[in-house]
């Protein structure tokens, strides 16, 4: 009887995580392989204390279930409740790009490496330089603007 609990445990700890990684955290297959060593376990304890059809029967349910719950998985959307539904439409400096302009001259206050944030007349803004490393309380001028970024370089 304990060697049913073991097998069928293992074989339920498997089958879970294997649906785990193909629905909730796709792509780490360290989830994946847990699970497929779950259930290679499971199996191969099956063939060896009932023998070869006993663990036949087993390897075959195991299989067969695991391809159910998957399919079920899927079929009927019971993971769309974990999912996320929202997404993020909003762009950096957004709606504060008239208050700047080509020209302007501000102080980092940030490293920039290239991308970092500087202050232009009281207001924060992500910024950017052409590739050239900017140390923090540099004073800075706006070289362009370009679709919500704004490209800088340092005052001489």
């Amino acid at each position: 009887m304990l060697m049913w609990i073991i097998i069928t445990a293992l074989l339920l700890i498997g089958m879970a995580l294997i649906i785990v990684e193909l629905i909730f955290i796709p792509g780490t297959t360290v989830v994946g392989l847990l699970g497929l060593i779950f259930t290679i376990v499971g199996v191969v304890i099956s063939y060896q204390h009932f023998g070869s059809t006993v663990g036949f029967y087993i390897l075959v349910a195991s299989a067969t279930g695991t391809l159910v719950a998957l399919f079920y998985s899927f079929r009927t959307g019971a993971w769309t409740r974990f999912s996320l539904k929202t997404s993020m439409d909003s762009k950096v400096n957004e709606g504060l790009m008239a208050t700047v302009q080509v020209g302007d001259e501000g102080k980092t206050i940030s490293t920039l490496r290239p991308i970092g944030k500087a202050e232009f007349d009281g207001k924060t803004f992500e910024v950017k330089t052409s590739g050239n490393y900017i140390a923090e309380g540099e004073k800075v001028k706006i070289v362009s603007i370009e679709s919500h970024q704004i490209v800088v370089e340092t005052i001489n």
